[in-house]
């Protein structure tokens, strides 16, 4: 398929710079693929488009302060993002590097709260390991140093460093590791889960740790030839136990976001069922994917040529999802991370 088939004109002011002053508060599009539906309500009704007897699959990563700002030896700015610790080597992280010039092995970077990191390798395509050098703790020292790596489109400015970090969160973020959430948790709080389950609709949790590929861009302009990077994930016996209890009684599989459904069907691919797992997810999902595990999936509006959005028209078929983004932009939806939500069916 051509990139061309998953790009759309947005109107900059439906670009959700801040969240919704309500976690619940959101927009919510359903759409029917059985019959081709589509109607609008609010998040906090999710509920009445469920079934008891559904299973919800969300993603428990927590984000970290990934971001750091620097200054090189030679005064020039620098911009670390940490995407992943090398393992069994305290304080040596996989690092993609922004500055003016192209860092070199050696180069040390400077943080203004203290500590310093050097650069000890080039990966090539950004990426850097790197080793950081710091009084105390490491872990400690990163959540003063660090920022909340929030996408350039979120006005920060306007929130506040520690609203950031509350807010660019699921209320049910556990395992710390993820540079970018999985939004499409945004809109649970703790009371609507709890009305959910009230209304017999249960809910399992996995991990996949987003990494800054999950919103690359497609570059490849035939999308299929484009390559995901890998992301750790693991689910537990008692979430494959859960999905495949409700599969065996009729029940629906509902994904919260992109990140569940890639690890659900990348575990069902390698597997041929459900089970405890753990390891590295590569999975792409285009159109003509058949999905073996999950029937429904909560979804953002997510930004043109994206991996989340050629997914999106995997699960609801293209046509369908233009014509649903049309809708969204018709009635003046709000769109990408901190956005309004759709519920595919």
């Amino acid at each position: 398929m051509e990139l061309k088939e998953f790009m759309y004109e947005l109107p900059r002011l439906l670009v959700a710079a801040v969240p919704a002053a309500e976690r619940a508060g959101a927009r919510l599009m359903i759409l029917d693929r059985k019959n081709g539906g589509i109607r609008h309500s609010g998040f906090a009704a999710v509920g009445e488009f469920l079934h008891a007897g559904d299973l919800l699959v969300l993603n428990d990563t927590r984000v970290f302060p990934a971001r750091l700002r620097g200054l090189k030896g030679s005064g020039g700015q620098a911009e670390l993002l940490l995407v992943e610790p090398f393992p069994h080597w305290p304080n040596l992280w996989i690092t993609l590097i922004e500055s003016a010039k192209k860092p070199k092995v050696g180069t040390r970077i400077a943080f203004a709260g203290g500590g310093e990191a050097e650069i000890i390798g080039d990966m090539q395509h950004g990426r850097y390991g790197v080793k950081f050098n710091c009084a105390g703790d490491f872990n400690e020292w990163l959540e003063k140093s660090g920022e909340t790596p929030l996408p350039p489109y979120v006005e920060s400015q306007r929130l506040g460093r520690e609203f950031d970090r509350e807010r660019y969160q699921t209320v049910y973020a556990r395992a710390s590791g993820a540079v970018a959430a999985p939004t499409a948790g945004f809109h649970f709080t703790p009371e609507l889960l709890e009305c959910l389950r009230c209304r017999g609709i249960e809910t399992a949790f996995l991990t996949l740790h987003v990494g800054p590929g999950t919103f690359q861009p497609v570059r490849d302009e035939k999308v299929e030839n484009h390559r995901m990077d890998g992301e750790w994930y693991s689910l537990s016996a008692d979430t494959a136990e859960k999905i495949n209890r409700t599969k065996a009684r009729g029940g629906r599989i509902v994904a919260v976001g992109s990140t569940s459904t890639r690890t659900l069907e990348w575990i069902a691919e390698r597997k041929g069922r459900i089970e405890a797992d753990s390891g590295i997810a590569r999975l792409f999902i285009v159109p003509g994917f058949s999905f073996r595990v999950v029937d429904g999936l909560i979804t953002n509006f997510h930004l043109p040529g994206s991996t989340p959005l050629v997914m999106v028209a995997a699960f609801a078929g293209l046509e369908f999802t233009r014509r649903a983004y049309d809708e969204a932009i018709r009635e003046n939806y709000r769109f990408y991370s901190y956005g309004d939500a759709m519920l595919i069916l």
